[in-house]
């Protein structure tokens, strides 16, 4: 037979249990809120109302690029030219990250496209909204036999 005593502790520590469940989740429903949050200020775009900018211009980064790329060996004994495409996210600090090739012609090029964007100083960061956004570029990068 159960005494008024153990039903009580029983409760007691069934709404315990609960109360302890609850909190759980609001924690782990926070957490998630919080994440949704950065996820949302993190979105990279592909346009934005003021587009990324080379530190200088556009004249700026050709002579950086120019001054920078040195035509693979490999590439110049097996007579490769072309266009490499190069993709990259420019930070809401200007910082260039998550370069990779769009498209690549081998022999070397597409690794000297990408270490010379690695090589690149911050950009000026792209704008919308009056708030400095995270926005994906993609640059040509042109090799050409002499």
């Amino acid at each position: 037979m159960i005494t008024k005593n153990k039903k009580v502790n029983g409760l007691k520590w069934r709404f315990l249990a609960t109360l302890s469940v609850l909190a759980l989740l609001l924690i782990v429903n926070t957490n998630a809120m919080a994440q949704n949050k950065k996820a949302a200020n993190d979105k990279v775009l592909e346009k934005a109302e003021v587009m990324p900018e080379f530190p200088g211009g556009e004249q700026a980064m050709m002579k950086f690029v120019s001054e920078n790329v040195q035509y693979p060996e490999k590439a110049k004994e097996k007579e490769i030219s072309g266009r490499v495409l190069v993709g990259f996210i420019v930070e809401k600090d200007g910082s260039v990250n998550e370069v990779k090739i769009v498209r690549g012609i081998g022999g070397g090029c597409d690794e000297e496209a990408v270490r010379v964007v690695k090589a690149m100083p911050k950009w000026k960061p792209g704008k919308q909204d009056g708030k400095t956004v995270r926005v994906s570029y993609t640059m040509p990068f042109f090799f050409k036999m002499q």
